[in-house]
Formats: structure tokens, sequence, C-alpha cells
């Protein structure tokens, strides 16, 4: 009666918070940057930062050229010519190709210290010779230039203040005011970030408005009238402004993983007001004679409990994304799940309230006794079915379950960041060639503390080299050591006791640093060794297509230097990428527990009845198994939206099993049979729940327009996550009521 005597008051109230909402919303910023996403706590962000106040900030580039031979002369004036640009920009502090790195060799007892190339050969004799000596550079071969000769890429270390998309900016112009016939790929975190930032844009630019149509056109050929359509929207068009205004509001940046929100709010924001309208279409075909405010009356008495409870139960699943460690997953739990409680309040209030200003509409086909819609018709197929056969419906479930989970050991963590962008774009395909042909793309750091000149010190540093490298994974490994062995190959000559060692004293160690510093220049060497040479790292790249085989390397590093008292820690942003994926593989498990049993304990709440948490949880670990299972089968990666999934997947699929027994509970208090009473109900809230299930479906459909192959894969699998809690709802719980006939359905 307050929402009927109010009706005003609440449509005046519900404007001002879409005006309220606006503001916030003007001060929405994007965070594309997938490190930031963990917290700082973590332990592989903590060594990196300690890592960085030494060595300064890493956040490379590799710009990777394409042709029969680098080393042909248009290639390598182009090459030239960038390499300079790049050295004239303040936005890097270390430009790295075949005219930066360094060729040491020995001349008349003396270091000689020059770039790879310091002229660009003009005779094809030149150019053999200097194929040569390229060969012979570790520091060169195949890691800046391939072994075939086929590739070759610059090095840029980012320090730039500007925007990542100004710096892409500024590339991109480099490369077309140098052109030439190489095909050119870029990899690294600033395009990455660049690329991302675009799409997440695009993606809310797109992706919001085609929602909102097909919700829509879905809704009208649900309901086939204009409050159908009108009342939901606007609920979810509401719901959808508080949850993106809060995220400013907080001061939070919107993420990838951000791109889900708008588009879970159409999926799910107007599931509460589908069932207020399809239960409004029931009573206005049954009772022609009831005024609209009776009908309104007699929808909110007989809708309030279910819709709270499924709003509640909807909250309380997607509300276990608080406990994942990812700060944007945290993020999105804590506004869906404000955002949902707002759709809950505004389709029992803004709505009715709507309503009353509204005359009856026709009688809808569906309720027609003459004629029956095709939707009516499949769900009294499926009660006939279920009631004659709940034994077989049961055996079916099994077996299908048993199928699915046997793809369990198939399931992979994703172990980087590559799979956010497709793997046709420049970023991806810059990464397979240097995987293949370059050494690696990935990257650790192994920070030793102590006089870095002592000989004994880098014995074992340059022992550590040559086991790892061992590792068919690993490109390369590059530190001071080897440095020092090249400078004594170039000094000394081949059988000599000192060629290609670490001199035995700390005397001889300075010297050849000393020699070098005569014709190279001692900054050189500042990404392995400090200015007093008291730290020094070890540069390993490697590729790696799995969490276990970054692992493995870790290990072989920790078994290597265990008990060396001047090993500090392992870093890296390759383990901050791991980090984060084992992370989501971890908040996915704790996420997935906390929803689960926080749904069950309110189902036996709800219901007084333990039996009745674990028969509404049936759906739930039915769709939980098999999409899990699946995604070993189809190869579909847990990465940082996968993993968000169990969650989703909990909070919206139990909605169908409390509106089920709620009808059910209502039937059998008539004193109806089990068989009749889930006929009518299938028939009527099976209508509901079957729009509202189709209708998720639809929302979450529009992700496959996602420029993102991880919120293409997350579109798929929730559809299925959520057809498979729908059949579970319509046919299994059913079968298993009719078996076992629960008490809870049948207490008053």
């Amino acid at each position: 009666m307050f929402i009927l005597r109010h009706k005003r008051l609440i449509i005046i109230l519900t404007l001002l918070i879409v005006i309220i909402c606006i503001f916030p919303l003007t001060k929405t910023s994007i965070n594309s940057d997938l490190t930031t996403y963990l917290p700082e706590s973590m332990p592989s962000k903590i060594n990196n930062d300690k890592i960085e106040q030494v060595f300064g900030k890493s956040d490379p580039l590799l710009i990777i050229f394409k042709t029969d031979d680098v080393l042909n002369a248009a290639t390598l004036k182009r090459i030239q010519s960038l390499s300079k640009a790049f050295n004239r920009m303040k936005d890097f502090d270390m430009v790295m190709s075949l005219f930066d790195a360094k060729n040491i060799k020995g001349e008349d007892g003396s270091m000689i210290v020059n770039p790879v190339i310091q002229r660009i050969p003009k005779s094809e004799s030149r150019r053999e010779k200097l194929r040569e000596e390229i060969k012979i550079n570790n520091l060169v071969y195949k890691l800046i230039v391939s072994e075939d000769f086929r590739y070759t890429m610059i090095i840029l270390n980012s320090v730039s203040k500007r925007t990542d998309e100004e710096l892409m900016s500024s590339i991109s112009d480099l490369l077309k005011k140098y052109p030439g016939n190489e095909t050119v790929t870029i990899t690294g975190q600033p395009f990455l970030r660049a690329e991302a930032n675009e799409k997440i844009s695009r993606d809310f630019m797109v992706l919001l408005p085609i929602g909102l149509l097909l919700m829509c056109i879905f809704l009208w050929a649900s309901f086939k009238e204009k409050r159908g359509v009108l009342l939901p929207t606007v609920v979810v068009g509401i719901s959808v402004m508080i949850s993106m205004a809060l995220i400013p509001l907080f001061g939070w940046q919107l993420s990838v993983i951000g791109v889900l929100i708008p588009i879970m709010m159409i999926a799910i924001a107007n599931d509460y007001g589908i069932h207020f309208i399809a239960k409004y279409q029931e009573l206005n075909a049954e009772n022609p004679d009831m005024t609209m405010k009776q009908i309104i009356k007699e929808t909110i008495r007989d809708l309030k409990k279910p819709i709270i409870l499924t709003g509640l139960t909807t909250i309380l699943g997607i509300g276990g994304l608080v406990t994942h460690i990812m700060l944007p997953a945290k993020q999105m739990g804590v506004v869906t799940s404000v955002g949902i409680a707002f759709a809950v309040l505004l389709s029992l209030t803004f709505i009715p309230a709507m309503m009353m200003f509204l005359k009856k509409g026709k009688v809808h086909k569906s309720f027609s006794k003459s004629k029956n819609g095709f939707l009516t018709k499949l769900l009294s197929g499926i009660a006939d079915f279920i009631t004659h056969h709940p034994r077989r419906i049961i055996y079916l479930f099994i077996i299908f379950l048993i199928v699915s989970a046997s793809g369990f050991y198939r399931l992979k963590i994703a172990s980087d960041f590559d799979s956010i962008l497709p793997k046709k774009h420049s970023y991806n395909v810059a990464i397979n060639i240097a995987d293949k042909y370059l050494g690696g793309t990935k990257d650790i750091n192994i920070l030793f503390d102590g006089d870095m000149k002592n000989p004994e010190i880098l014995k074992k540093m340059d022992f550590y080299e040559t086991e790892l490298e061992k590792m068919p994974e690993i490109g390369s490994v590059t530190s001071l050591a080897e440095i020092i062995r090249i400078m004594s190959r170039a000094i000394n000559d081949p059988g000599d006791k000192f060629y290609d060692k670490i001199p035995d004293s700390r005397e001889a160690v300075a010297q050849y640093l000393e020699l070098y510093s005569m014709s190279g220049d001692p900054e050189d060497f500042d990404d392995f060794v400090n200015f007093d040479y008291t730290k020094a790292i070890i540069q390993i790249q490697y590729k790696a297509d799995d969490v276990k085989t970054i692992n493995n390397i870790i290990k072989k590093i920790k078994s290597l230097t265990k008990g060396d008292e001047n090993f500090k820690l392992i870093a890296g942003n390759s383990i901050v990428e791991k980090d984060l994926s084992e992370a989501t593989g971890i908040g996915q498990k704790n996420s997935l527990i906390f929803a689960f049993f926080a749904i069950m304990l309110l189902l036996m709440i709800i219901f007084k009845s333990i039996k009745a948490g674990l028969i509404g949880s049936l759906p739930l670990l039915f769709a939980i198994i098999c999409i899990f299972g699946l995604m070993g089968w189809i190869g579909i990666e847990l990465n940082i939206v996968t993993a968000l999934l169990s969650s989703i997947s909990i909070g919206l699929g139990v909605d169908y099993t409390i509106h089920l027994f709620w009808r059910l509970k209502s039937e059998l208090k008539k004193n109806k049979s089990y068989p009749d009473a889930i006929k009518i109900t299938l028939k009527t809230t099976g209508r509901g729940i079957t729009i509202n299930a189709f209708s998720v479906i639809v929302g979450f459909s529009v992700l496959f327009f996602s420029e993102f192959p991880i919120i293409q894969s997350f579109a798929f699998l929730i559809i299925i996550s959520i057809f498979l809690c729908l059949i579970s709802a319509l046919i299994l719980i059913p079968a298993v009521c009719i078996l076992i006939k629960p008490k809870f359905l049948e207490n008053n």
C-alpha cells in the first residue's frame, strides 16, 4: 500500500538518483595495466620494486623487423635512422639495436669496443664478413638478430611520462617517417596497455547500446507489450548507471574486467522486472475482472519474497568476488552487488508505481485457453516427461556430468597476458617471433649482493648461467660474468689459460673493466651491475606456454643458488604475470567456495531445511563441474576473466531454483499432487524462469562483439553455464522432487 500511495514520490526519487549518478560518471578513467591488478603486498611486486630501485624501471618495447636478409643496405639504413631517432627521444633510457649493441674484440693486446655495425656494408664481401662477426658475438647473435638473419629488432626501455597512447603514436609516426619493405611487428607492455586502453573504450561505446537493443528485442518477443520492454529496460539503465558511477566515486578505475560490469547489469538487472511483468500477464489472463490496482497488489504480494530472496542470493553469489585476490574482481563484486540491490528495489517500487499510471493490456496468447504459445507447449511437454520418467532423467544428468568432469585434467591456467589480445594481433605475432628466433620475450632477473669484482662471486654466477642455459625453454642468460668472459676472449688467444674464463683475482677483473672503459662506455654495464659494483643481476630470457614451465625455471634457480650468501631474490615482469595467473586460480577457488556455501546456507534458512540447501545447490554444482570440464575439453584457459565464471554462475543460477521451489510450495499447499504441481509450476513460473534465463543469455551474448578474446570466451562459457542451470532447475530438480518428495515443500 505504501508503494501505491506514494507512487509519484517513488518516481521522483528514482529520477533524482539518475541525475546524481551523472556527475561521478564524467570522472571515469581506465587502467589497462594488468600488473596493478595484484595487491602491492605480493612478493613478486615487492621484489620487482627492489630491483627497479637499483637498476631503474624495466618497461621494454620490442620492434621486430622481418625481411629476407636484415643485413641488406636498405634494412640497415632504416634501422640506423630509427635507432638515432629513438636515442634522441627522452622517452627511452635505453635503445638497443645492431647499431647500439657492442662488439668487443682484442687488437695488439688492447680491448676495442665498437658498435656491432659501424658502417653499413656496401659490398657482398663486407656484408658476409659482418655476418661472421655477428655469429660469434654472444651479446647479439640469436638475441638481436635471428640465426637465419631474417629477423632483427630494436629494444626500447620506456621511461616516458607521456601516456602509452601518445608514446605508441610517436613510434608509429617514426616508422612512417622512415619507411621500408620490412614487415614490422611490435610487442611490450606499453603497447599492450595502449591497445587494451583503446579496446576497453571501444567495448563500452559499442557493447552497451547493442546489449540494450538486444534486450529490448527479446523483451518484446517475450511479452508483446510496450510496458514489458520499457519498464525492465529503465530499471536496467538506472542499475548500470549506479554500478558504473560507484567506480570513480570509490576512487577506482575501469579495468579489462570492468567491461563485464554494464553487460552483467543488462543481463541480470532485468530479471526481477521480467518476473513482475510475467506475473502481471498471468493474473490479467486468469482474472479479467481484476483492476490494475488489484493486479499490482497481488503481484507484489506473490513476488515480493521470491524477488528479494533471489536478489539476495545473486548478490551473495557475485559478492563472493570480494574474496578474490585480484583488485578489479573485488571491485566488480562490490559495484555489481550494489547495482543488483537497486535493481531489486526498483523492480518492487518503480515498476509497480509506473504500472499504476497504465491501463490493462490485452491477454497474452500464452495464457489464452484457446491458444497456447510455443514456450507453454514445450514446458508442458517437459513436465509430462518428468512426471513419467524421473529416474531416467537423473541417470542422463549423471552420465553427462561424468563425461564433462573428465575434462578437468586438461584444464590449464594461463601463464601470461598474451591472451588479452587476438592471436593475429601484432603484439602476439611479435611474441611468437621473439620466442622462436630471438631468445624469448619473458624475463627473470636474479639479484646478487656483494663485491661484484670478486672472481669467486663472478664464477658462481657464470656457473649458474651455464646450468640455466641447458634448459630448452631458456633462450639466453646474460650477466656481468658473461661480459667478463667475452672480454677474456678479446684480449687472450684461444688456448691461453685465461681465454674464455673469469680471472682468478679481483685486480685482474678490475683491469678488464678498466680496459673496456678506455674504448667503450662503462654505462654499457648499467643493466647488469650498479655504479659501485655492490649489486648485480643475471638476466634470463625465455619462453613458456604454461605456469608449470615458469615454475620449473624458478625451481632450478632456487636449487642452484641454495646456500649462496650473495643471492638475494628472483624478480621479473614475467613472475608478476605468473603470480597474477596463479592468483586467478586461487581467487576463483576462494570465491567459488564462499559463494557456493553461502547460497546453500541461505537456501537452508529460506526454506528452513537442510535438504532444501542440498537439493537447491544441485543445479549450481552440476553447471560448475560441467563448465570447467568443458573448458578442459575445448582448451579454454583459466584467466583473469574466466576465473570470475563460478561466482557469477552461482549468483545467477540459484534464482531459477528459488522461483521453482516457491511456486511448487504454493501449489502443494492447495493439496495438489507432485505431478500436477510440477505441471502447473513449469507452465507458469517455468515460463518466467525461461524468459529470465534467455534474457540473461541474450544479455551476455553481446560480449561476443568484444575486442578481447578472453571476454568472448567468457561470453561462451557463461551462456553455457546459465543454460545448464536452467535445464537443471526445470528438469533435474522436479525429477528429484518427484522421487524424494521433500517435506520442506509441503510444510506451511
